[in-house]
């Protein structure tokens, strides 16, 4: 039997890009001197376009019922906190949202390490999906100590959703509200919940949160400060040029590096006075971490229907309630106010910014005035 070297090398690349680099987000949180807190996110997606350039507007009140492998017999609840949230797929959960309230959740990859709980019929009241659960959070808290303090009255358990795009979905989440309190909630081993405190507000994906938190003590040394200069037998050596001090800072796109780089650009950040600082800083953070889409995807699976594997950058303002986000269709930043938002009227409805798909250029060129008869 011959065996195709080339199809087996093909398929373990899909299978490689499906369990590691689907999903390789990066999130940040910035904080300015008028007590702002913003969080901002990168969200890639290199399989295919899962719309996540769509937000859906959630209203008060909402009737939710948590979803089981049996089906919609999940526990049920009514949202008391009008929401937006980013979305995949037509689903009504993504990759991240904030509520009236300024209380953000985002979910971030990770695969080989989540594993929800094994569902038990007679305790179906209490379990939903990992989607549910991010609606649950946003639909019924302010606060990041309430959404601890009710951890234990749910149980997340695994849904196979094939409308999510055929992908698992190994969640671990960031939360975080306008008092600047944040945590990191992974649900491992069968459904161990474990909370974390953030490393100055990052997070990347796999492995666990505290795996991260170790492997930073490999660059203590990493400093914005240039090296000095250094004689040896006779020769003078001076660092060329600026940035000598972040040598070693590591530039793939993996999940270990790009959380280490998030640490490097979040502590070296210039001092930030407004809120509105701290929104267009963590664009021009996060413009670091933009994967152009053959970075990551061998060409041979180029997906035809997206122009890059960062398909929307978000930037969440906390204390002001705006919700800001540019997309791989069009770099403009655009914003939704909650403040201007009737939650209680509103009704349920997706906001499509992106129909045409078709980045905008604004042209500039100065034109000679026309010479006077």
């Amino acid at each position: 039997m011959r065996i195709n070297l080339k199809k087996i090398i093909a398929f373990q690349l899909a299978l490689l890009m499906l369990s590691t680099s689907a999903f390789p987000c990066t999130g940040i949180t910035l904080k300015s001197s008028d007590g702002g807190v913003v969080v901002a996110r990168t969200v890639e997606w290199a399989l295919n376009d899962a719309q996540h350039n769509k937000i859906l507007i959630v209203p008060r009140n909402k009737q939710f019922i948590g979803q089981t492998p049996e089906g919609y017999n999940g526990k049920k609840w009514n949202g008391k906190y009008g929401f937006v949230t980013l979305t995949a797929y037509g689903q009504p959960y993504g990759p991240d949202g904030l509520n009236e309230e300024g209380l953000y959740v985002g979910v971030y990859y990770l695969p080989d390490y989540a594993e929800y709980a094994i569902y038990d019929s007679a305790k179906a009241k209490n379990s939903m999906s990992v989607g549910d659960m991010m609606q649950w959070m946003l639909s019924s808290f302010k606060t990041v100590d309430e959404i601890i303090a009710n951890l234990n009255s749910v149980i997340v358990v695994n849904v196979d959703n094939k409308e999510f795009g055929g992908a698992a979905l190994p969640f671990h989440f960031k939360i975080v509200d306008p008092g600047g309190n944040s945590k990191i909630i992974e649900i491992v081993n069968n459904g161990e919940v474990k909370v974390y405190e953030p490393y100055i507000g990052v997070i990347t994906n796999s492995p666990t949160y505290d795996w991260h938190i170790t492997n930073q003590r490999n660059y203590l040394s990493l400093s914005t400060n240039p090296n000095s200069q250094m004689n040896f037998d006779g020769y003078n050596l001076k660092p060329l040029g600026g940035g000598s001090g972040l040598i070693g800072l590591p530039g793939d796109f993996t999940p270990t590096s790009r959380f280490v780089r998030a640490a490097a650009f979040t502590a070296s950040c210039r001092p930030l006075e407004t809120t509105l600082d701290a929104v267009f800083e963590s664009f021009r953070i996060l413009d670091n971490f933009n994967i152009p889409l053959g970075a990551q995807v061998p060409k041979e699976h180029l997906p035809a229907d997206i122009v890059s594997a960062t398909q929307v950058t978000s930037s969440s303002d906390l204390k002001n309630k705006v919700y800001y986000y540019h997309t791989m269709w069009n770099r403009q930043i655009r914003k939704i106010d909650l403040n201007a938002i009737d939650f209680n009227t509103i009704q349920e409805q997706i906001i499509d910014d992106d129909v045409l798909k078709i980045n905008t250029v604004k042209d500039v060129t100065p034109l000679l005035n026309k010479k006077k008869n």
